[in-house]
């Protein structure tokens, strides 16, 4: 029997874009990549999967509203960790920002929104 493919730590899992006028960047990127969408429910709003045209899920285009306001403009690329409190606080203890932090009991899946000391964002997501 073969072994189910894991994520491992470190990996690169998603990567969202967090916008004004989300519908209008999420037609370009569907024009220029190729992508498709499908609506994630926030709500009183929907951001965006953007998937290839067989179906799997590509990346993300969000509304800057919500959790999601104050996000820069930017793709945000989510790096796998094992331990999302853990790395939260090594990102502190080097002198990193968290923008955003995991709401409630840390699973998998729970992520946070971090800066290295230098600008460059990320997401960290727990598996």
């Amino acid at each position: 029997m073969a072994e189910e493919n894991k994520i491992q730590p470190g990996s690169i899992i998603s990567s969202d874009l967090t916008v004004h006028h989300a519908e209008g960047v999420r037609d370009f990127y569907k024009a220029v990549v190729g992508w498709q969408h499908s609506d994630f429910p926030m709500g009183e709003y929907a951001d965006y999967i953007m998937n290839t045209p067989d179906g799997n899920p590509a990346a993300g285009i969000c509304h800057q509203a919500g959790v999601n306001e104050g996000l820069p403009p930017l793709w945000i690329v989510y790096f796998a960790v094992a331990d999302l409190k853990q790395s939260i606080e090594m990102c502190q203890d080097r002198g990193g920002i968290v923008h955003r932090r995991p709401e409630g009991t840390i699973t998998s899946g729970s992520y946070a929104i971090i800066e290295y000391p230098a600008g460059a964002f990320c997401g960290l997501s727990q598996i």
